[in-house]
This record gives structure tokens, C-alpha cells and sequence, in this order.
């Protein structure tokens, strides 16, 4: 199978390779191809394929090589022809052809020129002959420049010069240049420029242009060889100098001139203006534009180039030289002539017998090429005359062509210019048709690309192809396909519905050929996750992510590049699964990151920038400029931003008078400044340093400016924060916050203080002081002030304070509220009113009045006490009432008041007493259930403690509780206030009951109390084990507990009325000492215990456990013994030497034959088959023991034996398809036991069982077991 993926591409292109050519050279060779393919297989008449270029030069050193090589079938034959005349190959010894091909090698010896000359290759067989192209061999030469006396030149200065160079015609044309003596190439520029014919031109001389060694070599390509010319010397008088003029042509010379260029050549155009000033050349088309896709200049935009001319490039090219004195002009008229080239060349005819034809030679060319036709390398007038052949100048038409008349036709088309020479083979063949195509081969490609499925055939006449998709779909060309001359179906859009089997079936009037491909549709490779632009600090991580989308069936390989070039190798450079990391990142990690998704079907890429960033490297330079008393300027250069643009500067200093070593932030500016004028401070010693911030953070600090010092002066500021305030009664404190170092301005710094009491006192009181603080003794209470505070140093004083005002020192209030009245809202919430005091009695700020209360006691004669403990309350500001909450119904309160400022509190009010009414009263103390009988249960409880009011009665409420903890229906019962206990009557035996319990009042009922109790049980059981420590429950716990055995096991089911949720059965083989096996069980729910080994007794208990895993309840173990397997014996009736026995004594004695052979039938089966027989059960179903685990069952009746199941007689117990089913047995002995673990009666089932007791036999004991009830 052959698998082609299929990449975007055009139809126009080359799909197919032909066989047996590899790559060429295209300087030597032209690779031939052509329209229609024979298989080599068939018989062809020849086709030239390689072939050398029309003009060869060679190196006279070099042997000269002319390929033509050529396919056909029989293998074509090759000859030679030199300037028309047969070469003859085989008698010339300088002459080679290679083997198999018509490549000669000619040996040029010592006489070269004997080798040039024109060369045609023949290619013939028995179908025919082609003609290669005419090649014209020369040799390449180098001839010598000619001898000539060169005169210097003489010139003054502005003037114009040419320097002729003039070299010798070589074969090709030498390539020229411009050197002096030291091989230094000389500068070429505007003013002095090389024309294409290799002279020198000098637009204005000037003195600098002097000099002895101006010389122009030539140097020639094949032969490597450089030749000089005599060097030409050139002096520059300046004692006249030209003055400026106008500019004009020194080439080409006069206003116009012609060029007539080739069509598909390049077109040079030159114009060499002299002038002083040295002008500038332009270039513009007459009625028209220059084409910008194929127009260059050179040479200082002296020559104007147009590449691969056409016919509308012809037309007038004009020329301008401009300087500032005027301009000059030139038309260039362009003729376009044109080698022939072809239109439509011929093609091979492949025709059936009988068919008809058509060669067409459709060329063109200025001037109109002649059109010559050939046949096997014969004109065609000089060949035998054809009716069947018709000629029409640039047609050949072939009618109905005859087996035999295979040929080569030859198409020449000439003009002065070139020629043209084709070769078209017409072979007759009649082939029925064949697919050249690899049969099977898988195309695949990707959704919404197109699909070309490959169909090439072969026959003769030419195969119709034909398309079916899936073998039955037939296509023709529409919408989605497009079916192409040679077969191909293409299809514009592939869609995964085209994914399929595809059959082309070539077929003419000989024959029908298929052959099958499969298309394979995939899904498109496609960047989810794109990486994305990231922004990091050096010496971080970056990672840039890249989630594929692909089909499942291909496999992407991902690459990253860096800058489209392969990423460093560098460990930094982590490439997982879907992402890039690059670690500890650092500036040459800067660049684009394009992450490549690659499968053999297509591709997906997407790229990200990453920039480092780092913080700014330190600003330099500091520089102080414009220096007054109070100002400075500073000036700084930035450092490197890093990618980061500087956002700010911060501009610190240091005081090294005041604080040295600290550096103090001053101010910032802008990061687009590198100036700031900066406001100073008297009597400081000024450093600055500045600080650059970007995105990243703040740089290092620049290194510290010079030193500036300001001069001392009196303060500017007064200190900040001045207060007055008293600590104690009769002073006054007064504070500030003291100027700093640098707001001193000066030596000698202290503070006038100056106070007075507010509206009382004229003159200031006045203290000088150094510290931040003056205490004023001997004031009134709280009387209030006004305070000032100045600076002053050696140089003055600062500016006038502000006023601030302040109190003395406080005194505890005086007075007492008065008037203290409570209004009682609820039985926990009351009022408190009261007389403000007078604002002057508070000798102080006044804060607020404090309520005080205290329960005195309950309102009940019997009720205890309250506890004595006081609780105060506060209310803030000037309040005249407030609200007590929280407080005990049916209580006696005493309440006073008191005030309060910032020194204390004031001496209390008289005491008020008021009464809470009643409320609903709290819980009982206690409930309890005693006495459990079978249908009762007697309930003792307490009062509350805290009745809240008079209790008027209790409210009794209860329901019943089943085994699944669902409630039953609730009944109520009303008891009276002295009544702490009363008995239920008509209860249910054994039920769990939950009761509610509450007292009331007048107000209402309080919260319940709750407990639950069991009847008793009318029933003799054994009664469950308590553990130590245990309180054992109200009535049994566990109630009927039935075991039962079966093969390999045994099946338990109990009652539980305890409400433990983790209950095991727990069993262990009899006299053994390990631990007791256990498995967790589903409630009351019966449970099977498997994989016990038959014949062994186990003992088995139930036990309820608690959330630690300690045993709470648990049963009585009771012995249990699973029965043995069944015993099978051998029938000795079915052994071969009883028969043979039995027939040797028939033929004894024919009576005794005849009482064996009844014996034989009769006495063979056991009476246990035979009741076995007598009792065959069809609902016998086997019982699913196979897997050895344990079931639960989810019967939920506990009493009940579960369905499904029987015993057979025959000693067997059949498997059961439901692990939880118990087993009726019909025989054996059933019972309970006693609280000793004796018999005590017979057990009776539910379901009807069969009554065979005394039928087992003594030869196969029964494994039926009694099936034990215990408790």
C-alpha cells in the first residue's frame, strides 16, 4: 500500500516526475519534457530529453561535452553532424559518444579552433527520428589589449573628462574595472561614474583627481585571466578654474538616440551628464510609467535597468541632468524586437489506426518567424507525397492514419534573431487501456484543502476515465468534484464525508481498466493555546504556553524557534509537552518565540514576544546649578531603562549636620525629567542622590552629589500639635511636637510659651522653655485656656503663633441624678428614668450617667433566693433615661444612677425597687421513666428551677418509636402543678416511647424536657449480656434470635431493639482459641455466614456495638454444627466384571439367569434414590454458593423463613441461584433453647414441609440439622 499526503498546492504545477532523470545543471542543460507519455514498454518512436544549450563556449583547457540523450522503443540510435557534414564518430579518435547515449566528448588537443563549428544529435529507430537544437560551439578567448603610447592628460580644474578604456573583444565580453598601482579599486560616485562600455567619466575634475595610475583591466571569465592597460596619468591645473555651468550630456551625445533590445532581455539604458555644480539624473517614459516591478538603477541612478522586456516596454525613455543652473535632456527611443518564442509547441500524437490528427507549431516573434516542417529530420517538401497529409503553414493534419506511419515531425521557426526547434512524435499503436497510477494508494490530506486523486492512464485510442466513490457512487465533474483530461479527480474542498474508497476505470473500444484509492480526510492541525506576549524580570521564569488541536491519527512533532532560528542550547530552555520555560531569563533571551505544530499533512504556528525588563540602572552626572539661599538646581543623567520606561525620580537628600548617614525623600518628578529645582532649608548640609522607578522597582541609588550648605535664619515654622490638657486637678499640661533639626534654620532653637484663662485673664503668662512640654500648676478645675507656643533661635523669632484652647485638670462630679423613676414593660424589660444633673456640678467633661440594678430575690415564697451580684449599665453623653433588658420575670429589683467624667464618678442616687411580672416558666428539672410494665411506665420528674410566675400545670406529650425510628402518633395529657409523677396505661408491650414534658404558667408553656423508655416484654427470653459499665436497657434488647444451618454455612436472623447501628454476627470454631470472626450486619435483616468447613461446630453470637468499637449488648452464644457432604457410593450393578460375572453364570443355569437379570433391574437402586424419585420437585433451584463470600438478605420480616429453596432427600442441598434464602427442611429436629442453652420446646415453620423422618438411610446419612432458636 502505497500512502501519498497530499499539501497545499496549485494544479498549474509540476505533479509528476518523469523516470529516469535526475536534477541537471541548468546552465550547461535544458531538461526536456513532454505532453504525452508512452510506457517504455510500448513501441515509441524517439524523444529527445537532455540536450545541451544552442551557444557553448569552452575553455580551450577543457574537453568539450555536448549532451543529447534520448528515450524511444527500440532504444534510438544517435549520429552527429559538424557544420552540416556527418561527423564521423567511430574514425575520429578525438571524438567520443557515450554508451547508450548520444553525449559526445570531443578532445580538443592542441588546435581548439578545429572544434568549433555547429553540432545537430540525430536519435532514430524504427519509428522514426528527432533532431536536438543546433549548437554553436566557439572557443572562449582572452586576447591581449593592444599596444598603444598613452599621453598624459592635462586638464583644468571643473572641467569634464573621459578616460577611454577601450578593451580587447573576448569571447564572452571581459568584465572591466578600475584600480591604480596598489590594486585598490578606485571610488566611484556621483561625479565620477564607469560607463557600461568600461571608459571613466569625470563630471567636473577637481584637484584631488591627479594622479599617474588610472588603469582599467579587463578581466574574462572562462579563462580566469585579468589584463591591464597602460596606466594613464591625469593632471589638474586649478590656476583657471571653470566656473559653475550648466548641465549636458557626454553620453550619450545629442538630444536623441535609439537601442533596440530583444524581447525577454534586459534592457540597460545609460546617461552620463557633465556639469558644475555635478548634476543629478532622472529617468521617466514618455506616455507611460516605468515599470516598478522589473526597474532598477545603478550607478548613481546613471543607468536605468528594466528586466524580462516585453513589447510594451518599447517607447521614448527620457533622460534628465539637473543642477541648480538648469537641466538638460536626452530621449532614448526603445525598439523591442523579438527571437521567435513559442505560442503553442507541438505535441506528441499517440493515434489508434484510422484516427486523425493535428500538429499545430504556433509561434511568435519580431519579425515574424518562417515556419519549416520535417519528418525524421527531412523537409517535408523533399519527402514522398502524402494525401493523407495536410499542410497549413503552422499545421499538420494527419487523416486517418495507418498502422506503420509512426514518425518524428520537426517544427523550425526563425527570424533574424534565433530560431526555434521542435520535435512531436506521432506513433500509431491500438493499446487497450492501462492505469499508470499505483493501484491502492492511500491519499490523505486535510479538511477544507483540496484533494487530487491520481487516474494517469495509457491507451490507444485515448481511455475515457470514469470516477465511483464506495463502488457504487458514480462522479461527474460539479460543485465538490472536478475531473481533469488526465484523470485526475480533484476535489475543490475536502469534507470528512469524502473520506471513502475511490475506482477510476480507464476504458476504450480494446478494453476496460480499474484500478481502486482511498481518500483519508483529517482533521486540521490547529494552535488552541497560543503562546503570549511576556513581559519578565531578569532572572525570572518565563513560560510561554502552546496546546495543540490534531487529528488522532497524526502525530505533530512541536518545535520553537527564537527569531526563526533554532533555539539556543541552553538548559534555561525546557520545553514540556505543551509549553516553553525559560529559567533565570536574561536580555539575550529578548525576541520572538514562534512555537511550530508539524504533521506529514500541514502545519499550525504562532508566535510571542518576550521582553526582559530589570530596574533601571542608576542615574549619573548629578550636577548642581543655579544656587540661591533657598533653592538649587539639579540636574542628572538616566541610566539604561531595561525595557521598563522610567515612571519617576526620587530625589533624597542627606543633612549631614542634623542627621548624617540618613537619607530623607524630598521629592520626585516625572521619569521624562532628568531636572528639578529643589526647595531648601536654611542651616542644612545638603547631599543629594536620586533613585530612577519603572514597572520593575526602584534602581540603586546614584552615587551623592557635592556638598551644599545654606545659611542659619530664624525660624519659618512654630511647632505643630500644640494641646493643653489637665492630669490632675488644678494643672494644666502643655505639649507640641518640637521643630526637627532641619526646621530650625538655626542654632540655639527653644519656645516661648504663653497662657491665659479664656475670658477671665488680659495678659499672657509667658515661659521659654527647650523641651516639648510645660506644666502650669495652681488652675482652677476644669477651667479653659488659651495657649500659644513660638519658636526662636540665635537669628529671631518665628512667625506669630496660632491660639489653641485646652481645660485644666477635672474633678469627680458632685451631684447625684435625681427623680429616679422605672416604668416596667415586660417580665424581662423596663425603663429607668431620671433628673440630669447641672453641668456645673460635673466639675469636668461630662461622659455619661451609669444605671446600677440588682435582683433582690424571686416573688414566690418558696423559690430560693436570686444571687446578690450587681450589674451596672452605661449611658453615654448628657441621657435622662435609658433601658434595662434581660431581666428575671417575677422578680424584686432595686436600681440607683450615678454620673460620670474622666476623672470618675459621682455619688449615687437614691435607690428605686420595682417588680418584674411572670413569664413562662423554664424546663422541668428532670424526666424520668420507672417501673416499666407490659403495658405501662410510670414518669417522675422536678419542678423547674425557675418557675417564672405560678406554675398552673404540666403538658404531657408522647408517641411510640418502631425499629426503623419513624414516630407514631402523639398524645397529650394535661397534669396539675403540684403532680411530679403520673403512669401510662394502655401502652404496647416492648415499644419504645419518647415523651415530652413542660410546665406553664399564665403566660404560656415553657421548653420540653424529653426521655424515652421500653414497655416491658410478655415473654421468657434470654436476656442479652450487659458489659460492665454498661447501663442496662429498659425491657430486652434483643429479641428471637434463630440460627439454621446449611451446606458450607449457616443463616441467622434476630430482633434488636437497642440503638446501637453497628451490630456483628460474631462466630468461632468450638474449642478454639483464636479471636471470634465477625461480620457487620444490616439491622435486624437475617444474615448468611459462608465458607464454613462442613462437619465442624461453631459457636455464634449477635453483639451491638458503640461508635469505639466496645461491645454494649450481645446475645448468648449458641452452638451450631455444619453438616458433612454427602456420601456417594459406587453402584457395583454398573461395573463391567459384575456383568461379565452375571452373563458367565446365565449360561450355567438358565433359572438363575433369569433371577439375575430381575435382580439386575430391581436391586440396584437405594431406597433413597427411590424416594428420591417419588418426590422429584420441580422448583428446585441450585443455590449460588460459588463465589465463597457472605450475602445479606433484605427480607424484612424476621420471623419469616425465606422462599425459594428445598431439601432434597437424597442427601443433597441443591444451590440456589439467590444467596439470601433459607433452606425448609422436613426433617431433623427443630427447637428453642433456655436461658442455658437447653431444648425447651419444638420449633414450628411457617411454610409446609415434607414429613419423611425416619427414612435415612444408614449407608447415606441425611445432612439435614435441627434448626436452633435462641435469644
Amino acid at each position: 500500500m502505497i500512502i501519498v499526503t497530499l499539501k497545499p498546492r496549485n494544479m498549474g504545477r509540476n505533479r509528476k516526475w518523469l523516470p529516469g532523470l535526475g536534477p541537471v545543471l541548468l546552465i550547461l542543460l535544458s531538461h526536456m519534457t513532454s505532453g504525452l507519455e508512452v510506457p517504455l514498454d510500448l513501441p515509441q518512436p524517439p524523444t529527445i530529453t537532455l540536450q545541451s544549450p544552442k551557444d557553448y563556449i569552452f575553455d580551450p583547457r577543457e574537453n568539450i561535452v555536448i549532451h543529447c540523450e534520448a528515450k524511444g522503443k527500440p532504444h534510438p540510435s544517435f549520429s552527429w553532424t559538424r557544420n552540416g557534414t556527418h561527423l564521423d564518430v567511430d574514425t575520429d579518435h578525438k571524438v567520443l559518444m557515450k554508451p547508450g547515449a548520444g553525449t559526445l566528448v570531443i578532445d580538443i588537443g592542441e588546435k581548439a579552433e578545429a572544434s568549433e563549428g555547429t553540432y545537430q544529435c540525430r536519435a532514430q529507430n524504427e519509428h522514426g527520428a528527432a533532431l536536438s537544437n543546433n549548437f554553436v560551439i566557439r572557443q572562449s578567448r582572452s586576447p591581449l589589449w593592444s599596444k598603444e603610447i598613452i599621453e598624459p592628460v592635462i586638464v583644468q580644474t571643473g572641467t569634464p573628462l573621459v578616460l577611454p578604456c577601450r578593451p580587447p573583444a573576448g569571447l564572452p565580453p571581459p568584465v572591466i574595472f578600475w584600480m591604480d598601482n596598489n590594486f585598490q579599486r578606485l571610488t566611484l560616485d556621483n561625479r565620477v561614474s564607469q560607463a557600461l562600455n568600461g571608459d571613466l567619466y569625470f563630471s567636473n575634475v577637481v584637484a584631488e583627481d591627479t594622479r599617474s595610475d588610472y588603469i582599467c583591466y579587463a578581466r574574462f571569465p572562462h579563462t580566469q585571466t585579468i589584463q591591464q592597460k597602460q596606466p594613464i596619468s591625469v593632471t589638474v591645473l586649478d590656476s583657471r578654474s571653470e566656473g559653475e555651468r550648466r548641465p549636458g550630456f557626454m553620453f550619450p551625445v545629442g538630444t536623441t538616440s535609439t537601442k533596440m533590445v530583444l524581447r525577454g532581455q534586459t534592457l540597460e539604458l545609460e546617461c552620463i551628464a557633465e556639469g558644475l555644480p555635478t548634476p543629478d539624473v532622472s529617468w521617466q517614459k514618455d506616455e507611460g510609467e516605468l515599470p516598478s516591478s522589473r526597474t532598477s538603477f545603478s550607478r548613481f541612478k546613471k543607468t536605468l535597468r528594466i528586466s524580462d522586456v516585453n513589447e510594451d516596454d518599447a517607447g521614448d525613455y527620457r533622460c534628465t541632468a539637473t543642477n541648480k543652473l538648469g537641466s538638460a535632456h536626452h530621449i532614448i527611443k526603445v525598439d523591442v524586437k523579438a527571437a521567435p518564442f513559442w505560442v503553442s509547441a507541438p505535441r506528441n500524437l499517440i493515434l489508434a489506426p484510422n484516427e486523425t490528427g493535428i500538429l499545430t507549431c504556433r509561434v511568435n516573434g519580431e519579425p515574424k518567424p518562417d515556419i519549416r516542417w520535417f519528418v525524421n529530420g527531412v523537409p517535408l517538401e523533399n519527402t514522398r507525397k502524402d494525401h493523407r497529409r495536410e499542410v497549413h503553414d503552422d499545421t499538420v493534419i494527419l487523416n486517418n492514419v495507418l498502422t506503420g506511419t509512426s514518425a518524428v515531425y520537426q517544427c523550425n521557426a526563425s527570424n533574424e534573431f534565433g530560431y526555434l526547434l521542435a520535435n512531436a512524435f506521432v506513433n500509431v499503436l491500438a493499446e487497450p487501456p492501462r492505469v499508470l497510477t499505483p493501484p491502492n494508494q492511500v491519499y490523505r490530506v486535510i479538511t477544507n484543502n483540496p484533494a487530487l486523486l491520481d487516474c494517469f492512464s495509457f491507451g490507444s485510442p485515448i481511455p475515457n476515465i470514469t470516477w465511483f466513490k464506495d463502488f457504487q457512487i458514480s462522479i461527474r465533474s460539479g460543485d465538490s468534484y472536478v475531473i481533469h483530461k488526465n484523470g485526475t479527480l480533484e476535489i475543490n474542498v475536502a469534507q470528512p464525508r469524502h473520506s471513502g474508497n475511490y475506482t477510476c476505470i480507464a476504458t476504450n473500444n480494446l478494453g476496460r481498466k480499474e484500478n481502486q484509492v482511498s481518500l483519508e480526510v483529517k482533521e486540521p492541525t490547529r494552535i488552541l493555546k497560543q503562546p503570549e506576549y511576556r513581559v519578565v524580570q531578569r532572572g525570572m521564569s518565563a513560560m510561554f504556553e502552546c496546546k495543540v488541536k490534531h487529528d488522532r491519527s497524526l502525530n505533530p512533532t512541536v518545535t520553537w524557534l527564537k527569531d526563526d532560528r533554532e533555539l539556543p542550547h541552553d538548559n534555561r530552555f525546557v520545553m514540556g509537552k505543551e509549553s516553553l520555560t525559560i529559567s533565570d531569563v536574561t536580555e539575550e533571551d529578548e525576541g520572538t518565540y514562534t512555537c511550530i505544530a508539524n504533521t506529514i499533512l500541514d502545519q499550525d504556528s504562532a508566535s510571542a514576544k518576550l521582553t526582559v525588563v530589570e530596574k533601571p540602572d542608576p542615574p549619573t552626572d548629578l550636577e548642581l546649578t543655579d544656587q540661591t539661599e533657598r533653592s538649587v538646581q539639579l540636574t542628572w543623567t538616566p541610566g539604561d531603562e531595561h525595557n521598563s520606561p522610567t515612571q519617576n525620580f526620587l530625589i533624597q537628600y542627606e543633612d549631614s549636620l542634623h542627621q548624617p548617614g540618613v537619607w530623607v525623600n524630598l521629592t520626585d518628578v516625572p521619569g521624562s525629567s532628568t531636572t528639578a529645582r529643589l526647595q531648601l532649608s536654611p542651616y542644612v548640609y545638603y547631599s543629594f542622590r536620586v533613585q530612577a522607578r519603572n514597572e520593575v522597582g526602584y534602581s540603586e541609588a546614584s552615587g551623592p552629589s557635592r556638598q551644599y550648605r545654606t545659611n542659619p535664619a530664624a525660624p519659618d515654622e512654630n511647632p505643630s500639635n500644640v494641646r493643653g490638657i489637665g492630669t490632675e486637678p488644678g494643672n494644666l499640661v502643655i505639649s507640641w511636637t518640637p521643630l526637627t533639626g532641619l526646621q530650625s534654620n538655626g542654632p540655639g532653637l527653644e519656645y516661648k510659651v504663653q497662657w491665659r484663662q479664656k475670658d477671665l485673664e488680659e495678659d499672657w503668662t509667658s515661659k521659654n522653655v527647650a523641651d516639648s512640654q510645660l506644666v502650669v500648676s495652681g488652675t482652677p478645675i476644669y477651667a479653659l485656656y488659651e495657649i500659644k507656643v513660638q519658636a526662636f533661635n540665635n537669628y529671631g523669632n518665628g512667625p506669630e503663633p496660632e491660639v489653641v484652647t485646652g481645660y485644666s485638670g477635672e474633678g469627680l462630679p458632685l451631684s447625684a441624678p435625681d427623680t429616679v423613676q422605672v416604668m416596667v414593660h415586660n417580665s424581662t424589660l423596663a425603663e429607668v428614668h431620671w433628673e440630669p444633673v447641672s453641668l456645673s456640678s460635673v466639675q469636668g467633661k461630662l461622659q455619661g450617667y451609669k444605671v446600677y440594678y440588682r435582683r433582690e430575690r424571686g416573688l414566690q415564697e418558696t423559690e430560693e433566693e436570686g444571687d446578690q451580684q450587681e450589674q451596672n449599665l452605661t449611658f453615654s453623653g448628657n441621657r435622662s433615661e435609658g433601658m434595662l433588658p434581660g431581666l428575671h420575670p417575677y422578680s424584686l429589683y432595686v436600681v440607683f444612677i450615678k454620673v460620670f467624667n474622666n476623672k470618675g464618678e459621682g455619688p449615687p442616687s437614691s435607690s428605686k425597687t420595682f417588680e418584674t411580672p411572670e413569664g413562662v416558666p423554664g424546663p422541668p428539672a428532670f424526666l424520668k421513666a420507672i417501673n416499666p410494665g407490659l403495658d405501662s411506665l410510670t414518669l417522675s420528674w422536678g419542678p423547674p428551677r425557675r418557675s417564672n410566675g405560678r406554675l398552673t400545670g404540666y403538658t404531657l406529650r408522647y408517641q411510640p418509636v418502631n425499629s426503623t425510628n419513624e414516630l407514631g402518633p402523639l398524645s397529650v395529657v394535661t397534669l396539675e402543678a403540684n403532680e411530679t409523677m403520673f403512669t401510662l396505661g394502655s401502652l404496647n408491650p416492648s415499644v419504645l416511647y419518647k415523651f415530652y414534658l413542660s410546665a406553664k404558667t399564665i403566660k404560656g408553656p415553657g421548653p420540653n424536657v424529653t426521655e424515652e423508655a421500653y414497655t416491658a416484654m410478655d415473654i421468657t427470653l434470654i436476656q442479652p449480656t450487659v458489659d460492665a459499665g454498661k447501663v442496662p436497657p429498659v425491657g430486652p434488647v434483643f429479641g428471637t434470635v434463630n440460627a439454621s444451618v446449611i451446606e458450607g454455612g449457616a443463616v441467622i436472623s434476630w430482633e434488636y431493639f437497642g440503638h446501637q447501628k453497628n451490630v456483628f454476627v460474631e462466630y468461632n470454631v468450638e474449642n478454639s482459641e483464636e479471636d471470634w470472626k465477625r461480620e457487620r450486619v444490616n439491622g435486624t435483616h437475617p444474615h448468611t455466614i459462608k465458607g464454613l468447613k462442613p462437619g465442624t461446630s461453631f459457636w455464634v453470637r449477635v453483639v451491638a456495638r458503640d461508635g469505639a468499637d466496645q461491645v454494649v449488648h450481645k446475645t448468648n452464644k449458641t452452638l451450631i454444627k455444619v453438616p458433612a457432604g454427602p456420601n456417594r457410593q459406587i453402584d457395583i450393578a454398573t461395573q463391567g466384571w459384575f456383568i461379565g460375572l452375571m452373563c458367565a453364570i446365565a449360561l450355567l443355569i438358565l433359572v438363575l439367569l433369569i433371577v439375575c437379570f430381575i435382580k439386575r433391574n430391581k436391586g440396584g437402586k437405594y431406597p433413597v434414590k427411590e424416594k428420591e424419585d417419588a418426590h422429584q420437585d420441580p422448583e428446585i433451584q441450585p443455590m449460588k454458593e460459588d463465589d465463597g463470600t457472605f450475602g445479606e438478605y433484605s427480607d424484612t420480616e424476621d420471623h419469616k423463613p425465606l422462599k425459594g429453596s428445598r431439601t432434597p432427600s437424597n442427601g443433597t442441598v441443591r444451590r440456589d441461584e439467590s444467596d439470601d434464602s433459607l433452606v425448609d427442611y422436613g426433617e431433623g429436629g427443630d427447637g428453642q433453647f433456655n436461658e442455658d442453652g437447653s431444648f425447651i420446646g419444638q420449633y414450628s415453620g411457617k411454610k409446609e414441609k415434607d414429613t419423611h423422618e425416619g427414612n435415612e438411610s444408614s449407608e447415606a446419612p441425611s445432612p439435614v440439622n435441627a434448626m436452633n432458636s435462641f435469644v
